[in-house]
């Protein structure tokens, strides 16, 4: 296929989309459905205008989805207003926690019993289909900084954690399969030989990696962030060319974290949230952030005056600026990976195992796992069910599998690993995508039928005590 004809394909899907978006607000159908559905038509299938072979492109795709998924987890990062010692920090990080490895042991559990895994291969299985998805989750995730309801907010968090926390588990697997990557050989020699050993992984692939990831991301991003206020205040004018700020602290951190050997994805989110945290601090820890007045696109002496203002205003103004240009990033990412995906959902990729093997992990596993993750929490049952059922799997769960694709799988293995996961995203992207309109909409008319309840309830009681 020629790349004009890819031109033609994706300006007809781009401009579609931008006119169907509001009606597809409406619609149990999900942009990710649509992409979906026009890579399906253009593979070997029924066009044939995308004929792909998902273990060929395996080291393609996996940059690809890189690239999506850090975009997503910097989004995410930035989205979260709340400062570190809020309660509602609590329920995304038992989720990704302890939901999360519950969720890769149940499915280690099955890949053994029920699809004659070897261990290894299993827990690989685990660690690529236990994390949710960023990227396709993004209509059950926070809308706007101000929103604080908590299934998305929990869902939100719960993506921006477990796409890195998941990744020792991926380590795990391919250890047991004696893949371990071999950047890292140096480091274990040093430790045992060269060997793999249970508690190296846990010191090497949790402790270090975690961590370092965590601090790496946090230190770059509030560094990043304090430059950016000081110039900004110092030569009074606003920053110039802020896409080029938000690629540079994406590339750096994630690059930072990855030469010192731990978690791009985790540094990424982490450096996002540091710049969040910056404007959190300079409102002195406010619900809300400041309003900033409406400037038209290109008005750069009103933008200069808000860059300049207060600390307030300035710190919001910095992270409302990178926020908008991450967001349509993200789309687009969005939008060539998923359409890449459903050309690759050839026959071959669809096995009778998946049959049972969503339904199981979607209505059973996962819901299971999120009700013992989240028990005790404060979310009611309809909540905690709500985000039982929003487990999305998507784009990350693609990136693991090439990534441990590229360290060596065996190819009959990797071809039958492929099949389950690509086949599993697919189903979640349908069934998810279309559910999410009306389940959304009936927990928010019942939350704001609740809140009305109350509120007319307090107005009552305030009378009878005047």
């Amino acid at each position: 296929m020629t790349a004009t004809f890819l031109f033609l394909i994706f300006g007809v899907l781009f401009v579609a989309i931008a006119l169907i978006s509001p009606l597809l607000e409406r619609l149990p159908v999900s942009t990710s459905n649509v992409y979906l559905l026009v890579g399906l038509l253009m593979g070997p299938e029924v066009l044939g205008l995308l004929s792909r072979d998902a273990m060929r492109e395996a080291g393609v795709l996996e940059r690809l989805t890189e690239v999506a998924v850090i975009v997503s987890l910097f989004t995410v990062g930035l989205n979260i207003r709340r400062s570190l010692s809020n309660p509602r920090w609590l329920p995304p990080l038992r989720l990704a926690t302890i939901t999360m490895v519950l969720t890769i042991a149940a499915i280690t559990l099955i890949g053994t019993m029920l699809l004659r895994l070897p261990l290894g291969a299993a827990v690989l299985l685990g660690a690529v289909l236990a994390p949710t998805d960023p990227v396709l989750a993004s209509d059950v995730q926070v809308q706007g900084i101000a929103d604080q309801d908590d299934v998305r907010s929990g869902l939100t968090g719960e993506a921006g954690l477990n796409d890195g926390a998941a990744f020792p588990f991926v380590m795990l697997g391919l250890g047991l399969l004696g893949l371990h990557p071999d950047d890292q050989a140096g480091f274990l020699k040093l430790w045992a030989g060269g060997e793999f050993t249970l508690p190296v992984w846990l010191a090497w692939d949790v402790v270090w990696a975690v961590s370092v990831g965590l601090a790496v991301g946090w230190g770059t991003g509030w560094a990043v962030g304090k430059a950016a206020l000081y110039l900004q205040r110092r030569q009074r004018t606003a920053l110039g060319l802020f896409e080029f700020l938000v690629l540079g602290l994406i590339a750096l951190s994630y690059g930072l974290a990855e030469l010192l050997y731990a978690y791009g994805f985790l540094a990424v989110f982490a450096a996002g949230y540091a710049l969040r945290y910056l404007e959190i601090h300079s409102t002195e820890y406010a619900d809300v952030p400041v309003e900033l007045p409406a400037i038209t696109p290109g008005d750069r002496e009103a933008a200069t005056e808000i860059a300049v203002a207060e600390p307030k205003q300035a710190a919001h103004f910095l992270t409302v600026a990178l926020l908008d240009f991450n967001y349509q990033l993200e789309h687009i990412l969005e939008a060539g990976v998923v359409v890449l995906v459903g050309a690759l959902l050839t026959r071959e990729y669809w096995t009778f195992e998946v049959l049972w093997l969503a339904p199981l992990l979607f209505l059973i596993v996962r819901p299971v796992s999120v009700w013992l993750g989240l028990l005790g929490s404060k979310l009611s049952r309809a909540q905690v069910g709500l985000v039982g059922w929003f487990g999305i799997r998507g784009l990350g769960s693609i990136y693991y599998l090439t990534y441990a694709t590229e360290h060596g799988l065996p190819e009959d293995m990797a071809r039958r690993l492929t099949s389950l996961v690509l086949s599993v995203v697919a189903v979640s992207i349908v069934v998810h995508g279309v559910s999410v309109t009306p389940l959304m909409s009936w927990y928010e008319g019942k939350r704001d039928e609740r809140q009305a309840i109350a509120a007319r309830h307090d107005e009552l009681a305030s009378q009878v005590d005047a």
